[in-house]
């Protein structure tokens, strides 16, 4: 934690500025002369210039390289671990060492003929862009430092003999570290000062400003970095409580807010406790795992913030809840307070207004009264595009759609996944492919059925119950446990011909549903196969297979022998009673 403790200070320092070490020049003018006072800056930036390119050479040519050494030597700790101690420290000791202290030298000692220094200064300042890499990794660095230390004996036995050395000055290596990242700020500082000493005249004042604006644009991009390392920082913290799931881990992320909410659950009267973060692009709604071992969250549902919404819910019963509707789920959320409750709309409507500013669609979100015109309006725009907020079961007694009153056995309560409603089984006997649902087909009321599907149901049907065993040819082939054509042998099949398309839908595993052709959207034979007894060929062909059962005889032709084994096998299940209890269940469809 050492390195935590160093960027919090570290990025205060780097933000406000009015800190500086005192420092007195090497040599001091004598008795009755006065040096002009941007002189003495430029004395005092190449004295500690020179104080700083000797804590360099002890970073990179005695730290450094006698790890090395030792690392090579030994084999206690690996030489990787050492190169991402110290980072890039060599290039910068290089460039400090050969070019930028000998040019202050050089530039000091003929300042009598040459009174200037912001030509220098620019010279400097685009080769500080490499501060960058080293600040980046300069928590990584210091985390690896205090593991080694810990972990191996020989490298804290090298670290130990040269942080007691003179050289060292009794200070730790860490300290020493973290002079490469506070010494921007003060090219910063210093040069601030030396252009406010200058004569208004000075030939050195256009170069200086410019000098400094440099400075200050490399300053300000290792103040970002230090702010970076803390972000990623904390969402890799985020990340681990998380479980390190692949599908959100994600490094350009920011986190907004996390904090606890109740659940509030539209079959359960008392509320769930959840927990929320709130990313730039994402709300993750989690339950806390009671066992914390690893991770300290379940992701449960991540809900985009590109077309999310958020209002707050006027619910006596439920005070401070408010109501978080996107493309993947909508949720009713009760804070602890009301002031916690106005925070997070507000932290979702800025997460929010900030996706659609960026994607240059930003509309007003529109959030009318508590009453049911505007809501419906909004839900029929959107019908199948986000997930509905649920009407809980305790709000109504009777179907939303036809009125038929609820009861236990024979008229029970089912959802509608488009609108929303709590409807029977008669009213939401359908099914269409809902966009906020992966365009799976789910189960609808009939009035979203037909505006989903734009299919028109016959007079006969509006108003009365689909037939129970009718289904759509095209869903049932693609999700059967058997289909195929059959030849239809016998008068018991009328004018129907002497061909059809049979199907077992793996959604309706009891019934035979009997086609003209595959593509046609109703059948025209449907059998339940329950209880039927099911004879396998004759002697006159075996190709023939026969369901008996109460005078009732449907006899069927396959094309091959190995065609009737696999429908004779289904059909007997069928009549047994027996379900797929998954999609993994054997297939014997064609």
């Amino acid at each position: 934690m050492v390195s935590r403790r160093y960027l919090s200070s570290l990025k205060n320092k780097l933000s406000s500025g009015p800190w500086r070490k005192s420092c007195q020049p090497g040599t001091h003018p004598g008795p009755g002369t006065q040096e002009p006072e941007e002189k003495k800056i430029v004395q005092e930036l190449l004295e500690t210039e020179k104080a700083y390119v000797a804590r360099l050479h002890l970073l990179d040519q005695v730290f450094f390289q006698e790890l090395l050494r030792e690392a090579r030597g030994s084999k206690a700790f690996p030489e990787d671990v050492v190169r991402l101690i110290f980072s890039n420290i060599s290039s910068i000791y290089q460039f400090h060492a050969q070019f930028f202290l000998p040019e202050l030298q050089r530039r000091l000692d003929s300042w009598t003929a040459t009174p200037r220094i912001g030509d220098v200064i620019q010279k400097l300042a685009p080769f500080l862009k490499m501060y960058s890499e080293y600040v980046k990794n300069f928590e990584r660095a210091v985390e690896l430092l205090a593991t080694w230390t810990e972990k191996s004996t020989p490298f804290q036995e090298v670290i130990t003999r040269i942080q007691s050395s003179e050289a060292s000055g009794s200070l730790t290596l860490q300290h020493h570290m973290l002079e490469p990242v506070q010494r921007i700020p003060r090219y910063e500082l210093l040069l601030k000062e030396y252009v406010q000493k200058l004569p208004a005249q000075a030939p050195d004042r256009a170069d200086a400003q410019k000098a400094l604006d440099m400075i200050f644009s490399a300053a300000q991009h290792s103040n970002a970095a230090v702010t970076e390392m803390e972000r990623l920082q904390d969402l890799w913290d985020v990340y681990q409580r998380l479980g390190l799931e692949d599908d959100i881990v994600d490094p350009s992320n920011t986190l907004l807010r996390e904090g606890p909410v109740l659940k509030i659950s539209f079959r359960r009267s008392d509320p769930m406790e959840r927990y929320l973060f709130l990313f730039n692009n994402m709300l993750l709604y989690c339950i806390p795992k009671v066992i914390q071992v690893g991770a300290q969250f379940q992701v449960r549902t991540r809900i985009d913030v590109a077309g999310m919404k958020v209002r707050e819910l006027t619910d006596a019963e439920f005070p401070h809840s408010f109501l978080v509707s996107g493309k993947q789920r909508t949720l009713e959320l009760q804070a602890r307070s009301q002031e916690e409750m106005i925070s997070w709309i507000q932290s979702c409507q800025a997460a929010i207004d900030q996706i659609e500013k960026r994607n240059e669609t930003f509309k007003a979100a529109v959030q009318g009264p508590e009453g049911d015109t505007q809501e419906q309006e909004l839900q029929s725009e959107e019908l199948g595009l986000r997930a509905p907020q649920w009407v809980r079961d305790k709000m109504v007694t009777m179907c939303m759609r036809c009125q038929e009153p609820f009861n236990a056995l024979t008229r029970r309560r089912h959802h509608c996944r488009a609108c929303g409603y709590v409807v029977c089984a008669r009213c939401s006997d359908y099914r269409a492919e809902l966009q906020y649902n992966d365009n799976r087909p789910s189960r609808v009321c009939f009035h979203c059925y037909t505006f989903l599907t734009g299919s028109v149901l016959p007079e006969d049907k509006e108003d009365k119950r689909r037939g129970i065993l009718e289904k759509v040819s095209a869903t049932g082939s693609e999700q059967s446990l058997m289909c195929s054509f059959l030849q239809l042998v016998g008068d018991k099949w009328g004018k129907s011909g002497p061909r059809g398309w049979c199907v077992i839908p793996r959604d309706d595993p009891l019934v035979l549903y009997v086609y003209a052709a595959p593509q046609d959207m109703r059948a025209h034979t449907s059998v339940p196969l329950l209880g039927y007894q099911v004879t396998a060929g004759t002697q006159a062909d075996p190709r023939v297979f026969q369901l008996q059962q109460s005078g009732q005889l449907y006899t069927f032709k396959a094309e091959t022998e190995e065609l009737r084994d696999r429908w004779v096998k289904a059909m007997e299940r069928a009549a047994s009673g027996w379900s797929p209890r998954g999609p993994s269940d054997e297939d014997l469809s064609d």
